[in-house]
């Protein structure tokens, strides 16, 4: 059986369900794009984004983000690199989070959360979050069920899938530095090329 802890201000509780069970309930309802649609507006300004880039990664949205505009709730060229900072800005969001990243090499990932992100001292989340890369070509690292190690953060540190001591993306308090490594949650490639990188921008959008 597994549980999955749900945290929301007035309420707190604790699901079971078996693995089977809940791998159905997180990979099935992600979404299928139509790109005969427009590509969703920006509500903000990026700094990292692309047409090419929405394209893409429209077609990976959970179903419940499908048709929103998408609104920059946090950048660290506007609020600064604060890993608090990006806690703060989230403390009353409700959707799927997309986490875009360029490095001081320029290349671009990032993860789609199924939630906000917020301090929490065990791993939360749900199926629907994901890792992707642009470079060299986009690729995307859906949830393969071995584990439910989807997101973990504090003051100190954010992690996006993990297992065995590595993981999937690693961001430090400072918004500063960075790591990515092959993880069981999304079987992985590395999302950048050296393991370790320096952010030169991340931004983060929600679907309302």
């Amino acid at each position: 059986m597994c549980e999955l802890i749900v945290n929301h201000p007035l309420n707190r509780e604790v699901l079971s369900m078996s693995t089977d069970e809940y791998r159905k309930a997180s990979l099935f309802p992600t979404g299928s794009f139509d790109l005969d649609f427009p590509i969703p507006d920006l509500i903000g300004k990026t700094e990292i984004l692309t047409e090419e880039h929405r394209e893409k990664l429209c077609s990976h949205l959970p179903a419940r983000a499908e048709g929103y505009s998408w609104s920059l709730i946090f950048s660290t060229s506007q609020h600064g690199f604060a890993l608090n900072s990006l806690y703060r800005k989230m403390a009353r969001l409700e959707s799927p989070v997309l986490i875009v990243i360029e490095d001081t090499e320029h290349n671009v990932f990032g993860a789609l959360t199924s939630c906000s992100l917020h301090v929490s001292d065990h791993f939360y989340g749900t199926g629907e979050s994901l890792l992707y890369k642009f470079n060299p070509s986009f690729k995307v690292f859906h949830w393969t069920g071995e584990n439910m190690y989807f997101i973990k953060g504090n003051m100190e540190s954010l992690s996006i899938g993990a297992g065995d001591g590595r993981f999937g993306l690693w961001l430090d308090g400072d918004l500063n530095q960075g790591r990515s490594q092959h993880c069981s949650t999304y079987g992985n490639e590395p999302l950048a090329p050296q393991e370790d990188f320096v952010i030169k921008t991340l931004e983060c959008w929600a679907f309302v």
